[in-house]
């Protein structure tokens, strides 16, 4: 989940409940405050109607000049003394006008009269357009508490949006990042401290990164070349030991070994050197070279080769396929393509090769998929194969990163396919 969701998430989960309780706190105020008013004027009614009888005046007419109405009922000093002084309440009230009842707001309140008795005031006032209003407030609560939310989440995804572009920035220059390969600085274009620190850490740990990679190429290649003429003395000496040399059968068979060895051990160390110049960007010459050609060559050379195993090899190729690269470079793309595709296929298995558009495809049979994660890395290897240095296809990778060339693998069907597709 990105970071900007995780955001808005937990912030949702926060702001729900506050917002839902600021909303609930608003409703319940606001009903207070309308049964309050509701209740003031129940209490100024009542009032006027206890001054004007105790004044000896005629009380108001019922319903004059308002929707209230009331009732005086005289009670005795027992019942007066056990009832509170006001008591207000919610009941149905019978309306004559309307021939029907009606929910309503009651103030019960008892007096003593000028003749020394007690009387029982009751006055209602009808609460459905109070009850309407109280609907109209809840729905625009509920509207009000949904817009906040949204409103608050928006603007805060929002701003924390604009404020991590750096932190996009950033990431965004690491997936194009290679060891290895000339790149642009770090971008540290933001005021905001911590990403600059951030931004300023990155460069630093890329700097001792090419800093590391820069002397692991150089100590290959240095490695390399001077193991060179060692190698080759050691080579010359084996040869002429087994050429001027009267040895037993044992010793024979040990010596043509240790040949055997010092040989795959020169085409490592020659793998190596050729990997590092090419890391060097020490083939800078290129020329106009045709793939289809060379495809066609080199597949002769391999059909010869393993034509004991008897495996077939078609083509479906253009008449011709022109790249510009170092024609060096492209005959060892090709030729470790092609020889990883005879190698590893067993005995009368089918390769494919075809090139449609910018795209060469060269598939063989195979009954397990390989490491898609690991099989462009240096001594990689699925199975201990005779003479393979697992070189192959680093140097494949090495050459296609060198040329812009995507290099891709999957397996389907019970068939490797390596993809080349040239930009």
């Amino acid at each position: 989940m990105k970071l900007i969701y995780r955001i808005a998430l937990r912030l949702s989960l926060v702001l729900l409940p506050l917002i839902a309780l600021w909303g609930a706190l608003f409703y319940f105020t606001m009903v207070d405050e309308i049964n309050d008013e509701a209740d003031d004027a129940l209490e100024n009614y009542s009032e006027l109607i206890i001054i004007r009888m105790l004044a000896g005046q005629e009380p108001p007419r019922i319903n004059e000049g308002s929707n209230n109405s009331y009732s005086i009922t005289p009670v005795d000093s027992d019942y007066a003394a056990q009832r509170p002084h006001i008591d207000y309440y919610d009941a149905e009230v019978y309306i004559p006008e309307k021939e029907e009842t009606e929910p309503a707001r009651v103030l019960a309140t008892i007096f003593q009269g000028n003749d020394g008795l007690y009387y029982e005031l009751k006055v209602a006032t009808p609460t459905f357009e109070k009850d309407d209003l109280l609907q109209t407030i809840l729905g625009w609560t509920i509207f009000l508490y949904f817009l906040l939310l949204i409103t608050v989440i928006s603007v805060t995804v929002l701003v924390f949006y604009r404020n991590l572009q750096p932190l996009y920035a950033l990431l965004r220059w690491l997936d194009e990042y290679i060891p290895g390969r000339e790149s642009r600085p770090v971008p540290n274009n933001t005021k905001i401290t911590e990403f600059q620190q951030l931004n300023t850490a990155a460069q630093k740990a890329v700097d001792r990164s090419e800093a590391l990679f820069e002397q692991q190429k150089q100590f290959i290649g240095n490695a390399s070349h001077e193991l060179q003429t060692p190698l080759a003395v050691l080579s010359s000496r084996m040869e002429w030991l087994l050429d001027n040399t009267e040895l037993s059968e044992t010793q024979m068979n040990e010596l043509i070994e240790m040949k055997r060895t010092l040989n795959h051990t020169v085409r490592l160390n020659k793998t190596l050197l050729l990997l590092t110049k090419i890391e060097n960007n020490q083939f800078p010459e290129s020329t106009q070279v045709d793939l289809a050609t060379m495809i066609r060559e080199q597949k002769e050379i391999y059909d010869e080769i393993y034509a004991s195993r008897e495996i077939r090899c078609t083509l479906e190729l253009p008449d011709a396929f022109p790249v510009q690269m170092n024609e060096s470079l492209s005959s060892v793309l090709i030729s470790n393509l092609l020889k990883n595709a005879y190698r590893h296929s067993s005995e009368g298995a089918m390769i494919d090769v075809r090139i449609e558009g910018r795209t060469l495809t060269i598939s063989n049979d195979g009954e397990q998929a390989l490491d898609t994660e690991h099989i462009f890395e240096r001594f990689y290897k699925k199975s201990k194969q005779d003479g393979s240095t697992g070189l192959g296809l680093a140097l494949v990778k090495a050459i296609a990163l060198l040329y812009n060339i995507e290099v891709r693998y999957h397996y389907s069907e019970k068939r490797h396919y390596f993809t080349l597709i040239w930009p």
